[in-house]
C-alpha cells in the first residue's frame, strides 16, 4: 500500500477535531432538550435494546436526540481510528503523531464511558461538568494533533520569548478555569440535562461572576501577550493563531453577556457550548505555534512556505 500523503493525514487529524467540536455541541443539544434521559440506562438504549424503544414516559424527540448523540461516538471515533492508522503508515515513522492519534482514540471510549455513568447517576450535576470537561481535553488534543501533522518531531524550539511563554501559560490556566467555571454556571442553572435533576446547589449570578472573572482574565493575558508580540519576530502561523484566539473569545464574551442578558435561551446555550470548543481549539494552535519543531518530514518545501512556519533566528 502506498504511503499517505501529507495532505491526507493532515485532512484526518482536522476531521478528528471538528468530531471532537460536534459531539461537544450535539452534547449540549441533548442537555437543552432535556433529553439526557432519553437512553435511560447505559450502553443499552433501553433494558434489552440497543435502540430507542416507544414509552409512554419519555418522548420521541427526547430518545431520538439522545441516541443521536450517541451515534455520533461512533463517528468520532471512526475519526480517530483512521487518522491513526494514517499517523502509523507515515514514513519516516513520526512518534509524536502516532502517540496524538492514539491518545485521542482511546480518549473516545473513556469519553463515552464518562457519558453512560453520567446517564447511570441521573445526569447529576457534577457528571454533566466531567463530561464537558473530558470533550475540552480532547479538543485540546485534536488541536495539537492537528498542528503535528504540520512539523517535525525534532526537540521543541520556542519562537516566543521566556515572559510571553509565561503569559501563555497564564492563559491556558485562565481557560481552563473559564471552562470549569462555565460547567459549573450551567450545572446550576435550568439547562443541567434532565428537569428533574437536582442542581448545584450556589447561585447562578455568583457562578457567572467567577465565570466572567476568568474570561476577563484571560483577554488580559492575550493583550499582554499581542504588545509582546509587536516586538517579537513571529511567523505567520502565530500571528493567524493569535488573531483567531483573539476574535474567538471576543465574541464568546459577547454571546455569553447577551444569553445570560435575555434568561438563557436554549439555542445560544447551544452557541455558547460551540463557541467553547472554538476557545479551546485556538488556544490549542496558538500553544502549538509558540514552539517550532521543524518543517514535517513528509511535507514538500512549496506546502512548508505555505504554512509560515520557519524556524526562529
Amino acid at each position: 500500500m502506498s504511503r499517505p500523503s501529507a495532505r491526507l493525514v493532515r485532512g484526518s487529524a482536522v476531521a478528528v477535531l471538528l468530531t471532537q467540536c460536534l459531539i461537544a455541541v450535539t452534547g449540549a443539544t441533548v442537555r437543552v432538550t432535556g433529553s439526557g434521559l432519553g437512553c435511560p440506562t447505559w450502553p443499552q438504549c433501553f433494558p434489552g435494546s440497543m435502540v430507542p424503544v416507544s414509552h409512554a414516559d419519555i418522548a420521541p424527540l427526547h430518545q431520538a436526540v439522545e441516541f443521536g448523540n450517541r451515534l455520533l461516538t461512533w463517528v468520532v471515533a471512526a475519526a480517530a481510528l483512521v487518522c491513526l492508522l494514517l499517523a502509523w503508515r507515515v514514513r519516516p515513522a513520526r512518534p509524536r503523531l502516532r502517540l496524538l492519534a492514539g491518545a485521542v482514540l482511546i480518549g473516545v471510549p473513556v469519553q463515552a464511558v464518562i457519558g453512560g455513568m453520567t446517564v447511570l447517576l441521573d445526569l447529576l450535576w457534577w457528571s454533566v461538568s466531567l463530561h464537558f470537561t473530558a470533550s475540552a481535553v480532547l479538543i485540546w488534543l485534536a488541536g495539537q494533533l492537528v498542528k503535528a501533522t504540520r512539523e517535525g518531531d525534532h526537540p521543541p524550539r520556542p519562537v516566543v520569548t521566556t515572559g510571553m511563554r509565561r503569559v501563555l501559560v497564564a492563559a491556558c490556566v485562565a481557560a481552563a478555569g473559564m471552562v470549569l467555571a462555565g460547567t459549573l454556571v450551567t450545572a446550576a442553572g435550568p439547562h443541567a440535562g434532565d428537569p428533574a435533576t437536582p442542581r448545584l446547589p450556589v447561585a447562578i449570578t455568583l457562578l457567572t461572576q467567577v465565570h466572567g472573572l476568568f474570561v476577563m482574565a484571560y483577554l488580559c493575558l492575550l493583550a499582554v501577550f499581542g504588545v509582546w508580540l509587536r516586538n517579537a519576530a513571529p511567523t505567520r502561523g502565530l500571528l493567524r493563531a493569535y488573531a483567531a484566539a483573539c476574535l474567538v473569545v471576543l465574541a464568546q464574551g459577547v454571546l455569553g453577556s447577551v444569553q445570560y442578558a435575555i434568561g438563557v435561551p436554549e439555542a445560544l446555550v447551544v452557541l455558547h457550548v460551540a463557541g467553547a470548543t472554538l476557545v479551546i481549539t485556538t488556544l490549542s494552535l496558538l500553544w502549538g505555534e509558540s514552539r517550532y519543531r521543524g518543517p514535517a518530514p513528509t511535507t514538500e518545501p512549496r506546502e512548508s512556505a505555505e504554512t509560515g512556519e520557519r524556524a526562529p533566528a
